[in-house]
């Protein structure tokens, strides 16, 4: 539950973008739009956390006349906008990567490497690309991975073995690697597709907002987050206010303090504004 004492307070506003901010068709809700201007003017700020590259939301930023920090990829990068200023970026360590590249070979998976602008892929993984739903990416291939994985911020494998992608990620987990942090899942626009995500360990949205917060020299009661999905769920076990918009999992709803009557489609983050903004003025 929420209440105007608990909204007065808020001083920045953290959007996940896909399913949340954004609707289904990649547009931000007029309501919101408006209202983020008018709450700029009480001194709000407006931030993103997203599983996005950094690159993938920038128009969105510009959009929004944000400048701000902004998390991507999941905690990995935090970069200033419009200035590129990085705050903080966790690679994947190189003896980590050769490990990764060496499974991926012996298993036979995809792989792609995520920079902060690009995703790579080779010729061998020349599907990447078809396959991969990083919204709003730039893909990029290279003649070989040699030169880019000292600086890998995410890297993702793929294949239509289930099994394949269980051993892998058993083989990268306590107690055989301390360092990596990693999560497979069913792709949801390709259903005989299995995706290993893997970044060095402690690097979620949560950890990269609680750095952005010493940054910006904020609280966790002066901030409020939003999001949907089962990656937002390191951003909704903080001491933030949590809203969930209508379309958001059960999980996620499940931690939250408020959840919009409204979807994503029906800008249920323009609602959630709307309830800042009267609490800013009355």
């Amino acid at each position: 539950m929420i209440t105007d004492k608990n909204l007065k307070k808020i001083k920045l506003i953290v959007f996940d973008l896909d399913g949340t901010l954004l609707n289904d068709e990649g547009e931000i809700g007029s309501d919101s739009k408006k209202l983020i201007a008018e709450l700029k003017k009480h001194n709000v700020t407006f931030t993103f956390a997203s599983g996005r590259l950094h690159s993938a939301f920038v128009d969105y930023a510009e959009e929004l006349e944000l400048q701000t920090p902004l998390i991507s990829l999941d905690g990995t990068l935090i970069k200033n906008h419009p200035d590129g200023k990085v705050l903080y970026q966790s690679f994947i360590d190189k003896k980590y990567m050769q490990k990764i590249l060496a499974y991926a070979d012996k298993y036979l998976l995809k792989i792609a490497l995520c920079h902060a602008d690009a995703i790579y892929y080779d010729d061998h993984n020349s599907i990447i690309p078809s396959i991969l739903n990083k919204f709003g990416a730039k893909f990029e291939e290279v003649p070989y991975y040699g030169p880019y994985i000292n600086s890998t911020l995410e890297v993702v494998l793929v294949s239509d073995y289930k099994d394949n992608i269980v051993e892998v990620n058993n083989r990268l987990s306590f107690p055989y690697t301390w360092g990596l942090s990693t999560s497979y899942y069913r792709s949801q626009s390709h259903a005989s597709m299995y995706f290993l995500e893997i970044r060095k360990k402690g690097t979620t949205k949560g950890t990269g907002l609680q750095k952005l917060l010493k940054h910006l020299k904020l609280s966790w009661k002066e901030t409020a987050v939003l999001g949907d999905w089962h990656n937002d769920k390191s951003l909704f076990e903080t001491k933030a206010l949590k809203i969930a918009v209508a379309n958001a999992v059960a999980e996620i709803k499940f931690k939250s303090d408020h959840i919009t009557a409204r979807t994503n489609n029906e800008d249920g983050v323009g609602e959630f504004l709307e309830m800042v903004l009267k609490a800013k003025t009355s």
